[in-house]
């Protein structure tokens, strides 16, 4: 049986219905263990499968206790599926696997599997999970202050979180009636208990204001006690704890909130000097970063000094970490650790099981950890779902004791009204913004981007009825298919005209860099989305009539070469000695510099840097007019299109729409068939993990 399970899974392979690497290593088990029974073989295939697809571990038991279809997890349809699931069905597992000399149920013996009753492992893969878990738990302790610091907290926490009321002025400006009147008071300062306001004393202040200082006795008649701004609870959560997670959908302000922590944490610490540091996972995250808390400082209600002890420049997590050349391990680890005090992360919903665990074991053990992130995005693209698993005790709340914490440092009485019952500590971490600064009820995009995470198709219908103007959505024809092309050349006009221009500086060497700089900052003005990678609906086949097209109206001259003046490229694999990582958008020019005018790659750096590459230097790369969704994670375009494929795929999930929606910062044109929208947004990505039980255990234990 042993031989006719080799050539079934053999079978597989070249089908591709499993992957090489699934097939051999399911041999290479077999070979280990000959005694061990052939459907251990059968059963490690499916475990690799599963690991090649994100999953951390394979469950043999769904949530309602009936054996897993092994079938599927294999990619075996029709005939040979019967065979397969009554062998898988009258195995005993439990037997088969405590039998097994390759198979453990705790890391204490050096076997390539763990088995921990539930779920099948690879053994990094368990080891990973139980180091986040222990470290976390050890970061989820409450952190110790005294009354005063308490108070002065609170204070300064007041001070960086004070209501705009020239802002609320100026809406009250522009209405009319009392109802009108109290909504904005409701939206602008974060009314939560509309009970607790004398709202006649508020209609009085507000009709007798003359200017926004007059607004000022609003502190009297709407208490802070009345209110809740979830910005302000997740900076008091992160000064209580020294592990936070700061998750909200775009515009909720989660580094607006971060940068008014770490002014917060300075002020306290005026006596020592705190190393903080800032990382994404991609370099065009990392520049994003970069330049919103720069942004964010100058907003700040601090003093000068205060505002120059903030730091603004972000770096990727492979930089930090100090990657090297050639190897998957980083120059900091646990015995070599990072000299900081702070750390935060942004697009943290990207971050793969494995670097979160290298990461943490590079943090010194007094160093805080603030993770920021959509937890409704898309996992990351390689391994584990570890925003998401973390953020599964959202649900709890907070614990009394947090909860009365909380209330005392921000006022909010809310806070202090929690249910009773156990909780993870894990839950006294986390933090939901839920209010988008950036899209309000008059904004399509954060709408759809709603309606999509609704998973209710009636929700979508009630978007497309209102005719929002900062969305257009087109039924796919082959009409709306030709339009969606001539719309992107109109769009990459912009950065081609700037492609032709000269720069003139003192030198050169200057030119060009303003020249790169300008150029990808035009550029990625507009993107191009899409759900799946071939055919005429995904990146190849779009990019290459993208390409002709441009050049049907001589923007680009192509003359069937891969490099030409204009071309964007984006790098597809890390390349640590160039400082080059997947993600990276770099644009090929002609260097002016150069007397022969020769081709050279420009990147910008996470620095703010522009670093040029001889074409034939670049990492694997492909053409980016556009790009998938996945790829399109931590980047932001003033114009996203998104284009979905005319039939329903598996790809096309919940987080997956989401996320492509959420990439459109000012319009976004969508061109799908409304009922594959429709079934896509249905379809959540689940990916199998044992985190989140792990975490509730260690931090019970």
């Amino acid at each position: 049986m042993r031989n006719e399970v080799y050539a079934l899974l053999s079978s597989l392979a070249e089908q591709g219905s499993i992957r090489q690497l699934d097939y051999q290593f399911a041999r290479f088990i077999g070979q280990q263990a000959p005694d061990s029974s052939p459907l251990l073989i059968i059963l490690v295939a499916a475990l690799s499968a599963e690991v090649g697809r994100g999953h951390i571990c394979l469950s043999l038991w769904d949530e309602h206790g009936q054996l897993t279809d092994i079938a599927s997890k294999l990619g075996v349809f029709g005939e040979q599926t019967q065979a397969i699931q009554s062998a898988w069905l009258q195995g005993d597992w439990s037997t088969i696997l405590a039998d097994s000399s390759l198979v453990c149920d705790s890391g204490q013996e050096s076997v390539p599997l763990i088995f921990d009753g539930q779920r099948l492992y690879l053994h990094r893969y368990w080891f990973y999970e139980v180091t986040l878990s222990a470290r976390l738990h050890t970061l989820a302790t409450p952190i110790a202050f005294s009354n005063k610091e308490q108070s002065a907290l609170s204070e300064r926490l007041n001070l960086l979180f004070a209501r705009d009321y020239p802002r609320l002025f100026s809406a009250l400006s522009q209405v009319n009636s009392q109802i009108e009147r109290q909504k904005l008071v409701m939206d602008y300062l974060d009314v939560e208990s509309p009970d607790s306001v004398e709202w006649e004393r508020v209609e009085q202040c507000l009709i007798m204001a003359k200017q926004a200082d007059d607004l000022v006795d609003l502190e009297h008649w709407v208490p802070q006690s009345a209110c809740l701004n979830w910005q302000k609870v997740a900076a008091a959560t992160a000064l209580t704890r020294s592990f936070t997670v700061v998750s909200g959908g775009p515009g909720t302000g989660k580094t607006t909130t971060v940068t008014k922590l770490l002014a917060a944490l300075l002020g306290q610490s005026v006596d020592k000097a705190l190393t903080i540091k800032l990382v994404a996972p991609t370099g065009k995250a990392a520049a994003r970063l970069t330049e919103s808390i720069a942004k964010a400082v100058q907003r700040l209600p601090v003093e000068p000094e205060l505002k120059a002890l903030i730091p603004t420049q972000a770096s990727t997590i492979h930089r930090l970490l100090g990657a090297l050349p050639n190897s998957a391990e980083f120059r900091h680890h646990k015995k070599n650790p990072l000299h900081l005090d702070l750390l935060i992360v942004d697009e943290a919903s990207m971050v793969d099981l494995p670097l979160m665990v290298k990461l943490v074991e590079a943090l010194p053990t007094h160093a805080r950890l603030v993770l920021l992130g959509d937890k409704d995005q898309l996992a990351s693209v390689e391994g584990g779902a570890v925003l998401g698993d973390i953020c599964h005790f959202l649900a709890q709340g907070y614990s009394h004791e947090q909860g009365q914490r909380l209330a005392s440092l921000t006022g909010f009485k809310a806070l202090a009204s929690t249910l009773p019952g156990e909780r993870s500590p894990i839950a006294d971490c986390l933090c939901m913004l839920q209010k988008s600064y950036r899209f309000n009820a008059s904004s399509g995009i954060g709408q759809l981007a709603k309606a999509v995470n609704s998973g209710q198709g009636r929700h979508i219908d009630e978007v497309w009825r209102r005719d929002f103007a900062d969305i257009s959505h087109y039924d796919l024809t082959r009409e709306s298919y030709q339009q969606m092309l001539k719309l992107l050349v109109n769009e990459y006009r912009g950065y081609l005209s700037l492609v032709e221009q000269t720069f003139y500086d003192d030198t050169q060497a200057i030119a060009m860099s303003n020249k790169a700089r300008a150029v990808l900052e035009a550029f990625n003005g507009v993107r191009l989305l899409c759900a799946v990678r071939e055919g005429d609906f995904g990146v190849t086949g779009l990019n290459y009539r993208i390409e002709r097209a441009l050049a049907a109206r001589q923007l680009i001259s192509v003359h069937d070469e891969m490099w030409y003046h204009g071309r964007p490229v984006m790098v597809t694999s890390n390349d640590h000695s160039l400082g080059l990582y997947n993600g990276d958008i770099g644009m090929c020019l002609r260097d002016e510099e150069d007397d022969n005018h020769r081709l050279k790659v420009y990147f910008e750096l996470p620095d703010g840097q522009v670093k040029a590459v001889l074409p034939s230097r670049v990492p694997p790369h492909e053409t980016a007019y556009a790009m998938t969704i996945h790829k399109s994670q931590g980047s932001e375009f003033a114009h996203t299109l998104m284009i979905l494929p005319p039939d329903y795929s598996p790809i096309l999930t919940r987080e997956l729409i989401y996320t492509g929606i959420t990439r459109a910062k000012s319009y976004l044109t969508l061109l799908c068939d409304d009922a594959v929208l429709k079934r896509g947004i249905k379809v959540r990505t689940q990916r199998a993990s044992g985190l989140v039980e792990k975490l509730d255990s260690s931090l019970s234990s």
